[in-house]
């Protein structure tokens, strides 16, 4: 049984392939799904922790039909997948003697959707999961070390704006650019279809799908172009939360949180919305109101669609540089919740005639598009981000970053990208390199904790984020002199390059002595 789980933000969809009809069908897990009437069944991606030292936790719907996300309860997290690889700034709860970290909180939402699925259905023998275009490596490399522990014959992973391309079944149009608004990214993607054999990024194959896998001849989803940001429906509803609360006096809350969740789905269809709010330890009754100017005019005051039209800028641009122009795109698709907001469908047709809009399955497509993975489509990609090495800059009085690997390098990066290191003192025994992925030159995003809200915002500060990858002891040491080396020549020459499934692999030479003292060593698997 083929299964793909789109982990959300806020909620989170699961589909499998149906064999018969031959067709991705959403399945609803009893207790956990929500079924919200003529919307799909989702997920609520909601942790309540019983007993953290057992690893006992309550997901998804149950959480919310029990109201223990109602109210500043350490034990119930939300908005986690936000905080997964990210450094936190804050103080994360202690539970039952352990330290809850939201990459623990993450592993036990996933591994009880997969338990449950054994349980109502059976188990899969091949899992697609899917992950936003922006996220860091250790976000990849965190679920990555999740799934090896299911056990599920095949394991792949997809870009979130990838898998809607092929959920929105598209025929004829070849060219798309998929706007994803998640609860907590935002990501944007031009893809190409065509027809080609290769393989996608695969984490782990079983011995019974590798024949069956390779000998089919796929359609290939070439990624032409990606952005995202750190952006998502999550900080909609804190925005939302923040201005009820400073015109009505009221503190936030999970429930407030709650409610203008709710205003803002109902303003997707009404011109005005409210909800009533009964506080029991007061007594009191509020009567929230807001309408869509009002809410257009708190998205502008929280620079959302500057924030939209930069990343836009980006994707064309980037697809520029590959000789496609705005007026080749065939179709636009939309998805994620936030895209039913009136306001950013018409930020889109700013930018594209209606024609070319699609929006029809804004919830789904991700789930039910990473799917085709498993029925012979395929995905040739690109490396999001830049990879470089520290050096100390006396200029500045501190450490920089060389660039030794550029974002945009179609995989695999099958020619080595050399460089030669001297000692910097005299009989020195080793040699220490830190590699870094490099972001985006933009804006940083800091991950914090207001109360009991994880969120997001960013810096002012313009500078290249950068995520080390072996900045550890034990790590940075990448070769044992022998005879000790000083400076004045060269003393190891070092390749670089990146297999097809995103390895970071790196041969170093001893140039004294001839020696190879690694060859072909993985160093780390890159977005």
């Amino acid at each position: 049984m083929a299964i793909a789980i789109d982990f959300g933000t806020s909620n989170t969809v699961i589909t499998r392939w149906n064999a018969a009809t031959e067709t991705a069908e959403i399945v609803r897990l009893p207790g956990i799904t929500q079924e919200l009437g003529d919307n799909p069944p989702l997920i609520p991606s909601l942790v309540y922790v019983e007993n953290g030292s057992e690893g006992k936790v309550i997901v998804g719907q149950t959480v919310r039909d029990r109201g223990l996300d109602l109210s500043n309860n350490p034990r119930c997290f939300r908005s986690f997948k936000r905080g997964i690889g990210a450094e936190i700034q804050g103080f994360l709860p202690e539970l039952d003697g352990k330290i809850v970290t939201f990459e623990l909180v993450g592993q036990w939402f996933l591994t009880a959707l997969i338990e449950q699925l054994k349980a109502t259905i059976d188990t899969p023998d091949s899992l697609v999961l899917t992950v936003p275009v922006d996220s860091f490596e250790n976000y990849r490399l965190w679920l990555s070390e999740v799934c090896q522990s299911f056990s599920v014959e095949q394991i792949r992973m997809l870009d979130e704006p990838t898998a809607a391309a092929l959920g929105y079944e598209t025929t004829t149009e070849k060219l798309l650019l998929v706007l994803d608004f998640g609860g907590g990214t935002v990501d944007f993607s031009l893809v190409q279809l065509d027809r080609s054999n290769t393989q996608g990024l695969i984490l782990k194959w079983g011995e019974k799908l590798l024949g069956k896998s390779a000998a089919q001849k796929a359609k290939t989803a070439r990624v032409l172009a990606k952005a995202g940001q750190n952006l998502g429906g999550a900080d909609l509803d804190n925005w939302l939360t923040d201005y009820l609360a400073k015109n009505q006096g009221l503190p936030p809350s999970p429930l407030i949180n709650r409610l203008a969740e709710r205003l803002k789905i109902k303003l997707s269809s009404e011109r005005a919305a409210t909800e009533v709010y009964f506080d029991d330890e007061t007594l009191e009754t509020y009567e929230l109101k807001l309408d869509r100017e009002g809410f257009e005019e708190i998205l502008r005051t929280n620079q959302f669609f500057a924030q939209l039209d930069e990343l836009m800028t980006q994707v064309l641009q980037q697809g520029r540089r590959n000789g496609i122009e705005k007026e080749d795109i065939d179709a636009v698709l939309l998805v994620g919740g936030t895209v039913q907001i009136p306001a950013v469908k018409n930020w889109v047709l700013q930018y594209f005639e209606a024609e070319k809009i699609r929006s029809d399955r804004p919830l789904t497509a991700i789930a039910q598009g990473a799917l085709q993975l498993t029925q012979g489509i395929e995905v040739k990609d690109f490396l999001y981000h830049s990879y470089g090495i520290r050096y100390w800059n006396p200029r500045k009085n501190a450490h920089s970053w060389h660039k030794i690997i550029n974002s945009g390098q179609p995989l695999p990066l099958s020619n080595p990208i050399e460089l030669l290191l001297g000692a910097s003192r005299e009989n020195q025994p080793s040699m220490e390199l830190v590699m870094g992925e490099l972001g985006a030159e933009t804006a940083q995003t800091e991950v914090y904790f207001d109360g009991d809200r994880l969120v997001t915002r960013n810096l002012e500060k313009e500078e290249t984020p950068v995520k080390t990858l072996n900045d550890r002891d034990g790590a940075r040491t990448i070769a044992t002199l022998n005879p000790p080396g000083n400076p004045g020549s060269d003393r190891l020459k070092i390749q670089f390059w990146v297999d097809e499934q995103r390895n970071l692999r790196i041969t170093i030479e001893d140039l004294l002595t001839q020696e190879t003292l690694l060859n072909n060593q993985i160093v780390a698997k890159l977005s």
